[in-house]
């Protein structure tokens, strides 16, 4: 597998999250105390596109798309960050250009949230979810009053519940789209009993719960499980999770940034990076390509209701 040289690696930390993706510590670490010292770290090593993402599957094929499009003369620099706070912060203050590690329903909360403005110019990576259990081959098997687990962020647990009620064990309110919560569930037949935990964690709660939302890269890092043997993996041709590529909005015509993103979603060097990460292709889609692996449409392209109307 291709890592590049220590130097080109650092990972800024952010204490008050957890570290939502796989497990970081061959990376090399930078202490950085807080956010305003991004700009006085990143100032000294300033290359034409700077990309912030955090660890996971999809690393290192950012890390060979930054290789290969300095080989074209756009040198960029990669910075890994351990929480899902500081890369829109990074962004929005200029300390970054690019970053690559959120959904759009993701981007959208994060902009309620924090009052700032971001585009999402291109998709990369979507990863699938799936329910799992060590208990069940089939969801219908669930026991009345059976305790199942989901992820407590807001958006994230829409989806979980999502894939609940796919399989028939629930019913959301309609029209709530990504933003359900547990809140939101107007039939439960089987009395089920949802607890909420943090994304990272589902992997290892599968032992205790009878159906569990679950990452297929968790589930990898914790070996609880075998990410392929899901009950229900999720399918979206609306792509609403895909990760994407957000830029500030005076930058969306950069055809540095352009360039990099074209390397990356067009190099078989990237692919074959991508497929030996995740090693299975139900694992992940390839969200820039149709099901006929032709190029789709663009995710600043579809509107704030095919975001809202997806599952």
């Amino acid at each position: 597998m291709y890592r590049p040289s220590a130097a080109s690696r650092l990972t800024f930390t952010h204490s008050d999250d957890p570290r939502p993706f796989a497990d970081l510590s061959r990376r090399v670490l930078v202490a950085c105390g807080c956010v305003m010292l991004l700009g006085m770290s990143m100032a000294a090593a300033r290359a034409d596109v700077t990309v912030g993402i955090n660890g996971g599957p999809q690393a290192e094929a950012v890390y060979k798309a930054a290789e290969l499009a300095g080989q074209q003369g756009v040198p960029v620099r990669v910075l890994e960050f351990s929480d899902w706070t500081t890369p829109n912060t990074a962004l929005v203050n200029g300390d970054i250009d690019v970053n690559y590690f959120q959904h759009r329903p993701f981007l959208a909360n994060a902009e309620r949230q924090g009052g700032f403005d971001l585009v999402p110019l291109a998709f990369g990576v979507e990863n699938n979810i799936g329910l799992y259990s060590t208990r069940l081959t089939d969801p219908q098997q669930v026991e009345e009053g059976a305790t199942v687990a989901v992820a407590d962020d807001p958006v994230n647990q829409g989806r979980g519940l999502a894939l609940f009620q796919q399989v028939g064990l629930i019913e959301l309110e309609p029209g709530v789209g990504v933003d359900a919560s547990v809140h939101d569930i107007v039939s439960n037949p089987k009395n089920l009993r949802f607890i909420e935990l943090p994304g990272p964690q589902l992997a290892r709660a599968i032992d205790d719960v009878a159906i569990a939302q679950g990452y297929p890269q968790h589930l990898l890092a914790a070996g609880t499980k075998d990410p392929t043997d899901a009950l229900v993996l999720t399918h979206d041709q609306h792509h609403t999770f895909a990760l994407i590529f957000a830029v500030r909005p005076q930058d969306v015509d950069r055809e540095d940034i352009k360039t990099f993103i074209h390397v990356y979603q067009t190099a078989p060097e990237v692919r074959e990076l991508l497929a030996e990460a995740y090693g299975d292709p139900s694992l992940y889609e390839l969200a820039w390509l149709d099901d006929q692996g032709q190029p789709t449409v663009t995710p600043a392209s579809l509107d704030a209701s095919d975001v809202a109307a997806t599952q």
